[in-house]
């Protein structure tokens, strides 16, 4: 049985616990909050507290071959010395969980090729991707929705800007679906973008979002030059031959 650790068992990291060993996978999950583990357990999930600001033991977390970093953290020190124990343990694959909010909003199409802003995030991508003890695949994911994240519930009591722009969304199911097919097929020392192929506009997403909650139509703001990017998935289609379950995100 592959053992994975996935560090940050939250709203994509729970989930995709629960898929795994669903799939015969053992599976380590780390919480801050001791009130989950007996909720971890009761999944089969096998509870760790780890804050990695901390500079506590967690050798056993990281007794696996892959380790899964689903954590919001953007603190370049405390990734460093993450890096430093995982250099020390059996781990040989990182899958680090990043965001397409490191490309700028250039009014144009952005692939894995294009140049980066400079950010806490993109630092910390270059911790993994240059380290020699381990290999490392890099997933920036565009903007998360599904279940509990609705769409329709965003821009609460504010005017949504630049409505012209488009929309870089993907759902939980094909986050977990990619996740899993990165861990099955070995695709290891890569970077992909994660999102999907539609791209509305945000007015008529947004729109279409509050409909759906039946819920009064939201106002935008049109005051701003007009900022966007969209972002291209062709790589990660092309490499694990994947196609986008939601890949319509008008019938969400």
């Amino acid at each position: 049985m592959e053992r994975v650790s996935i560090l940050g068992c939250g709203w994509l990291g729970k989930p995709l616990a629960i898929d795994l060993i669903n799939n015969g996978y053992g599976v380590k999950g780390s919480t801050t909050s001791k009130q989950k583990m007996d909720v971890f357990r009761a999944l089969k999930i096998i509870p760790f507290l780890v804050d990695i600001s901390l500079d506590n033991d967690i050798s056993d977390f990281l007794n696996s071959e892959i380790l899964v970093i689903a954590i919001t953290s953007k603190n370049i020190e405390d990734f460093s010395n993450l890096i430093s124990r995982i250099e020390k343990s059996p781990v040989k694959k990182v899958l680090f969980i990043s965001s397409t909010s490191v490309y700028p909003s250039l009014n144009k199409e952005m692939t894995e090729e294009d140049k980066t802003v400079n950010s806490p995030l993109v630092e910390i991508e270059g911790l993994f991707l240059k380290n020699r003890s381990f290999k490392t695949t890099i997933i920036r994911f565009a903007g998360l929705f599904g279940y509990d994240r609705q769409p329709g519930n965003w821009f609460k009591n504010k005017a949504i800007p630049y409505p012209k722009g488009f929309v870089n969304m993907v759902h939980l199911d094909d986050c977990i679906s990619v996740i899993k097919e990165v861990i099955i097929q070995d695709a290891f020392g890569e970077v992909f973008n994660v999102c999907s192929n539609h791209h509305p506009t945000r007015e008529e997403f947004y729109k279409n979002a509050r409909k759906i909650l039946g819920k009064e139509l939201p106002v935008f703001d049109n005051s701003m030059p007009l900022q966007y990017k969209i972002i291209n998935s062709e790589k990660i289609q092309k490499v694990l031959e994947y196609t986008f379950t939601h890949d319509n995100l008008l019938s969400i």
